[in-house]
């Protein structure tokens, strides 16, 4: 395989548009890594620029150090998924599998071998004769997904190759590519706006906002330690809870006042965070993920402060129950315009809770709060309080 790098990668249109602003990341060989972000942000845009579909303003793209700026797409040695299959609906699988190979002058045995071992991996071999019409979105998927295996490329490139699944076959072919991708030690790039995709697929997690690398990091370290306010609330589902709060110090007893509800908060959080201090009486954004919170009333840790809400919405989900409730402190945007549009109009908390909650609609609950999973952001910079 190969080793991708993007050096302040740079794309501006003829009308003054800039969709990519200086992107720089670097692609291990057989690493898996995910470019995500809300619509328009520029992360198709970068995929496009790879695949040699966008020209490149300026910056530096290579594969295994040979710079790639102004190489042919054909002569990149790259595999492109598109999100819409891009089958030859009268040639039947194996043949739309093979095109390509067809194409560069390969030897009909050697086609046959490719096909073969490609439809032995995605588990095609009993649909090779079939036309695209007849099989399932997942099947055309693995199809699309075979066609770019027996290129043998050095790098694959996915846009969105899921959207146009349903729920129930999108969870299971994310796994399958994943699988895939593992058994192959690919180096992949992936785009998607579905931050699910994200977190369960890739080795790291590259998130971009209006053309600008906001975090990169390793799924777990984006959803623990968020770095600005727009990663903060782009990455979870549901998103994490951001309010404006006023920080107090008592003679070393810290509190957090929301709203109209003092906090106290476990000792030695300001005291890891050093400036956090720095904040005695002034406001911060707090961001509160629906994990943090419990009801008080089955929760396992009795210990905990709690604040008084009443319960305006309820969503059984099984192995846990989400509690909406209003509380009156501003809420904060986290400047995803997808997910933040009717912020307005909805301006409830929500809670993961214990499913042996018994809350309803309209009746009171205790909603306790682990505050040592709270997370702070300074109001104006956005940046998050960490050190």
């Amino acid at each position: 395989m190969a080793e991708l790098s993007l050096e302040e990668l740079t794309k501006i249109y003829p009308n003054g548009f800039k969709a990519v602003d200086e992107l720089s990341i670097d692609i291990a060989d057989g690493e898996f890594l995910v470019l995500v972000g809300p619509s328009g942000c520029g992360k198709s845009t970068a995929l496009r620029m790879v695949a040699g579909l966008e020209e490149i303003t300026s910056g530096n793209l290579s594969i295994n150090g040979e710079q790639m700026n102004d190489v042919e797409p054909k002569d990149r040695n790259i595999a492109m998924v598109f999100q819409n299959y891009a089958l030859y609906p009268h040639l039947d699988v194996e043949k739309n599998i093979g095109f390509a190979l067809k194409l560069s002058g390969l030897s009909k045995p050697e086609i046959d071998s490719k096909v073969s071992e490609a439809a032995q991996i995605l588990e095609l071999e009993p649909l090779l004769k079939n036309k695209p019409a007849q099989l399932s979105g997942g099947q055309r998927q693995r199809v699309a997904m075979g066609r770019a295996i027996v290129r043998d490329p050095s790098v694959f490139l996915m846009d969105e190759p899921l959207s146009n699944l349903d729920a129930k076959l999108r969870v299971q072919m994310r796994a399958e590519i994943t699988r895939l991708q593992h058994k192959l030690e690919a180096t992949t790039l992936y785009v998607t706006h579905d931050q699910v995709e994200a977190m369960t697929m890739g080795d790291r997690v590259a998130v971009m906002k209006d053309g600008v690398l906001q975090q990169i990091d390793n799924p777990s370290s984006l959803y623990e330690e968020p770095k600005n306010l727009f990663v903060a609330g782009f990455i979870g589902a549901p998103a994490m809870n951001l309010r404006e709060a006023t920080l107090e110090n008592h003679d070393g007893n810290w509190t957090l006042q929301i709203g109209s509800t003092n906090i106290p908060l476990a000792r030695g959080i300001v005291e890891n965070r050093h400036s956090l201090a720095e904040y005695d009486r002034r406001n911060v954004v707090i961001g509160i993920r629906p994990e943090a919170m419990d009801d008080a009333n089955v929760s396992n840790n009795k210990d905990l402060p709690v604040l008084s809400a009443v319960t305006e919405l309820t969503e059984a989900l099984g192995s846990d129950l989400l509690v909406h409730f209003p509380l009156d402190a501003k809420t904060v945007d986290a400047g995803d315009p997808d997910a933040l549009k009717d912020l307005d109009e909805n301006p409830l908390m929500i809670a993961r809770v214990d499913p042996r909650s018994q809350t309803k609609p309209g009746e009171k609950i205790e909603i306790s709060i682990d505050t040592e999973r709270i997370h702070f952001f300074d109001p104006e910079t956005r940046l998050a309080i960490s050190s």
